[in-house]
């Protein structure tokens, strides 16, 4: 299932303007992951808004102020939100790693348009709490740990099926494929779509 995670977040960064380089194709189980092994992707924007600085909290909206960035992928659907506790067991935090991002800038180098422009550290997850007080403690901790921004699954959905045309045949995408098919046979209504989260609000 991680594979179509990840795919699924390479196809929003994508379609979003970014070009996105898959760290590795194969799945690290029987040991600890290298330095280079641990973000799932690499992203860079051709065109990022100079002067912009992007929330914590990532929207679609806030992807321009993005630059460049390692992206680890934490598929963790049995839960809606992670919590404090879960953070603490540090599993979500090795791409933060010193040895990670540096290994993530050196896949850079011959990427990276603008000479100096800082890595960002995206976590991409099922959601963090809506509710105080583990809300500010899960944000509080992400940030101390040196992940500089959260993405939800929520928010790449919401975007990406809106983004996806019922009359278009994704032939060479089966992720975008299969949400066009979603649309096609009103499996996801309108009203849906507003739910997903349009207002931008916390998830």
């Amino acid at each position: 299932m991680a594979g179509f995670d990840d795919s699924l977040v390479r196809e929003y960064f994508e379609m979003n303007g970014f070009f996105v380089r898959q760290s590795r194709k194969y799945a690290v189980q029987s040991r600890r992951k290298r330095a280079d092994e641990e973000g799932d992707l690499l992203v860079i924007n051709p065109s990022p808004q100079r002067g912009a600085e992007a929330p914590f909290q990532l929207f679609s909206s806030d992807l321009p102020k993005i630059g460049a960035a390692v992206v680890a992928v934490k598929a963790w659907h049995t839960t809606k939100a992670i919590t404090p506790t879960m953070i603490k067991k540090g599993d979500l935090l090795e791409f933060v790693r010193k040895e990670a991002v540096e290994a993530a800038k050196e896949a850079f180098a011959d990427l990276t348009p603008t000479e100096g422009q800082p890595l960002a550290k995206i976590l991409v997850l099922p959601g963090i709490p809506a509710t105080e007080p583990q809300r500010s403690e899960s944000i509080t901790l992400l940030r101390e740990s040196g992940v500089d921004h959260v993405l939800t699954f929520r928010t790449i959905l919401e975007n990406l099926v809106q983004a996806v045309e019922s009359n278009q045949s994704y032939a060479k995408s089966d992720t975008l494929q299969l949400l066009r098919l979603l649309r096609v046979y009103d499996m996801v209504k309108a009203a849906q779509l507003e739910l997903f989260g349009g207002a931008n609000s916390p998830k």
